[in-house]
């Protein structure tokens, strides 16, 4: 295929998807992972797509769209890995701890060995995987979201109110001065402010994708929480709130 149609193609897959994977790209196209790392190189400098590690996004200048889970999971993984193993560092003997849904706070779940600490989620995924490696969880009732894996609405909410957490674990979809911290829709927004009003210590996961980008519906101001991400260029954000970058340059 040629250069031009295959770009025009991976584009074309953008203003469907949102959000497509190296490893998508390379099947769909029969193309190899170089060729199609090419192409997404040339159309993030030509301004046409947001490259982020594992794939590529749709550029909607700050504002961003909903994507399922699925189709998140692989999309910046290495700086979500680093980001995910240093928040697991901070859990401590007796802390009391929620773990927000989502594709970085998964893989947070993934590497936490604390079990003299109890955890709560509203995430299945979660909930099994802390179960299965010993650890004390609590999972949290309401309307099951399938595309997220996630309990959200007002009875979520309601389940949140009895508890206090010294920490929290909270994925995001934006983060910007205007937006504050963003996710894709109402119910799933109620459920991250409650959870967040009830943390003493709070910590947002995000790789730098996330910034500069205002999703639906806000959930928390940027100061509300230390924004755990790698290195991120846009050092404006520090007059806002906590960076923790966990691997800088």
């Amino acid at each position: 295929m040629l250069t031009e149609l295959r770009q025009q193609a991976i584009l074309d897959l953008l203003s469907q998807r949102r959000a497509v994977t190296v490893i998508e790209l390379t099947e769909l196209l029969n193309s190899s992972e170089s060729t199609i790392r090419r192409d997404l190189t040339a159309l993030h400098e030509m301004g046409r797509l947001k490259k982020v590690h594992g794939g590529a996004t749709a550029v909607d200048d700050e504002y961003s769209v909903a994507v399922d889970v699925s189709a998140r999971k692989d999309l910046s993984r290495e700086e979500k890995k680093r980001i995910a193993a240093y928040g697991a560092t901070l859990v401590s003997p007796g802390d009391f701890v929620y773990i927000d849904a989502g594709t970085t706070t998964d893989l947070l779940v993934d590497c936490l060995t604390q079990k003299r600490a109890v955890y709560v989620t509203n995430a299945l995924s979660h909930a099994r995987k802390l179960a299965q490696g010993g650890c004390r969880v609590i999972l949290l009732g309401g309307e099951f979201k399938l595309s997220t894996d996630a309990a959200v609405g007002t009875e979520t909410v309601h389940f949140l109110k009895k508890y206090h957490f010294t920490k929290g674990f909270f994925g995001v979809n934006g983060i910007h001065p205007r937006g504050g911290l963003s996710t894709t829709e109402a119910n799933e927004a109620a459920v991250k402010a409650e959870a967040l009003s009830r943390c003493r210590e709070r910590y947002v996961l995000a790789d730098p994708s996330k910034f500069s980008q205002i999703s639906s519906v806000t959930f928390g101001a940027l100061s509300d929480a230390v924004i755990l991400t790698t290195t991120l260029e846009e050092k404006r954000y520090r007059s806002y709130t906590r960076i923790v970058e966990v691997d800088p340059l």
